[in-house]
């Protein structure tokens, strides 16, 4: 499938009433995990489009491209509120945030499996081993607060277990950032993978900052605080790696082919037949959007879709599925792992006096006040032993303690880690 090559379908309109917007949504308790994990997905990236339309229009004089560009937003923002009309009300923030890090683990896992550059997949496997922590810590949360099992609404295909601890994911933000693609033409797949991994943890940043702001416990507010600012340090990391030399009507151009690839994938993988219907129909209308892109591309800079993305044949469709295995080998290789500068080091090399170790004694010097590990602690003085589901013991000893958070792995700082 080349998307540039499609012809849009003439029942295809660019613009929704107030009755096709708005759709039923999936019931939290038979839906495929998946299926919810891909609604998060494509919310994310209508969010991403949305917002850098914003930014283009305010980096360019032109009051035609500023016409394009709010036709092309009011139609995704359109897309998106119909996204999240799937969502059911009678499934709490938690809930959804359960959805959030199952998504952050398979997805990261999926494309890092997937590409063959090694910058972009060291940083994918870096910061899904961050991810899947955070499932865990939430997953205790959830259990404690509403007694519900989050093995069961990840379906059983993602395990929760600690990975490296959230509380030593807290890093400089000059350690976030990482080398940017400088290829002249990279493999399209890297460059699907790295914009669709940075709309993603986007997402999870904006999601987790403002539920800080109104769920209703103490301990919600201060997990979604300390792990949202892990999200925006992902962020910064994924954003990095984009290819920065891309001009604004370059990168129109990659951002809907993007979104072409994404929403053609959620219809070849999807089984819930109505969404499904409504993967389809919005590949339909994003291939209009790829449309407008390209003739832009072509006004005003004289190229055409060939000179940016020379081989626009779409890749095997991205897929949402179980990487328990993928994800136990990254584990056990790659735990004590944390980042300085735009390298990765093991933790137990570095000075005393490193960046690493400053930032962590200022902001985590006192632990008894950091809520990733509070929760853990305060659930298993509860329950006598933390809630996870693994499918066989965490491939990390120090990580096999029902009974203790071990808050030492990947940070072997203070006298509580020695």
């Amino acid at each position: 499938m080349n998307p540039f090559l499609k012809t849009p379908s003439s029942k295809c309109d660019l613009f929704m009433n107030w009755k096709t917007i708005f759709k039923r949504p999936y019931d939290k308790r038979t839906t495929d995990p998946y299926t919810k994990t891909r609604v998060i997905l494509m919310n994310g990236t209508e969010f991403e489009n949305v917002w850098f339309s914003h930014q283009f229009q305010r980096n360019t004089l032109d009051n035609n491209v500023r016409r394009q560009l709010a036709l092309i937003r009011r139609s995704e923002q359109q897309q998106q509120k119909l996204l999240c009309s799937l969502k059911p009300a009678d499934e709490t923030m938690l809930e959804h945030t359960i959805g959030y890090e199952q998504l952050a683990v398979d997805l990261t896992a999926h494309l890092a499996k997937r590409t063959r550059d090694v910058n972009l997949k060291t940083a994918l496997d870096f910061a899904l081993l961050e991810d899947f922590d955070h499932l865990y810590r939430y997953s205790n949360l959830l259990k404690m607060e509403s007694g519900v099992k989050a093995e069961n609404l990840v379906g059983h295909y993602t395990e929760i277990m600690p990975a490296r601890p959230t509380i030593a994911h807290h890093r400089h933000p000059y350690d976030s950032v990482r080398f940017p693609d400088t290829r002249e033409n990279p493999p399209i797949f890297d460059v699907l993978a790295s914009n669709v991994i940075t709309a993603a943890e986007q997402q999870t940043m904006n999601y987790y900052m403002n539920v800080s702001a109104v769920y209703p416990s103490e301990y919600g507010k201060k997990l979604y605080q300390e792990i949202g600012m892990i999200e925006e340090q992902h962020v910064t990391h994924y954003g990095s790696l984009l290819k920065p030399t891309l001009s604004w009507f370059e990168n129109l151009l990659i951002h809907q082919y993007t979104e072409c690839w994404l929403y053609w994938s959620m219809a070849e993988t999807e089984i819930h037949p109505e969404i499904k219907d409504v993967w389809k129909a919005m590949f339909e209308i994003e291939t209009m959007h790829l449309k407008i892109a390209e003739q832009l591309l072509k006004d005003y800079e004289g190229k055409t879709w060939q000179d940016v993305i020379p081989e626009a044949e779409f890749p095997a469709p991205l897929k949402l599925e179980s990487n328990i295995n993928y994800v136990r080998q990254v584990l056990e290789n790659t735990v004590d792992l944390t980042a300085k500068r735009e390298t990765y080091v093991d933790v137990n090399t570095l000075d005393e006096d490193s960046d690493f170790f400053e930032y962590q004694r200022r902001i985590n010097g006192d632990t008894d006040t950091v809520m990733s590990h509070v929760v853990i602690r305060d659930y298993i003085s509860r329950n006598c032993r933390d809630y996870r589901y693994e499918t066989a013991p965490n491939p990390i000893e120090e990580l096999r303690n029902y009974t203790s958070d071990n808050i030492c792995v990947g940070r072997r700082i203070t006298d509580d880690c020695r």
